[in-house]
């Protein structure tokens, strides 16, 4: 079974298909053919910070493109060390 994938686009408005017009979220996850736990973890992605939700297409939150960021240094950091290491060991 393949994952599906949902444009931004779809999300706000299935999120102001039930702020807004006040459709139930049962019905509204029926409509759309998509889990109520989804559509609810939609809600509230949108509802705590709206220009951040939804950021797809390989795009990461600020948050954890510093920590993947930050992971790729250290990485470099450790390889820099290992090479030090190595040359101090064959010149003593």
């Amino acid at each position: 079974m393949t994952r599906r994938k949902f444009s931004r686009e779809f999300k706000t408005e299935a999120v102001k298909l039930v702020t807004e017009r006040g459709v139930s979220v049962a019905q509204a996850s029926r409509d759309l053919d998509v889990a109520e736990s989804v559509l609810r973890r939609w809600m509230r992605e949108l509802t705590a910070a709206p220009a951040a939700a939804f950021p797809g297409n390989g795009q990461l939150r600020a948050d954890l493109a510093e920590i993947a960021a930050l992971k790729k240094e250290v990485a470099r950091l450790r390889a820099e060390r290992d090479i030090l290491k190595k040359a101090a060991a064959f010149f003593a």
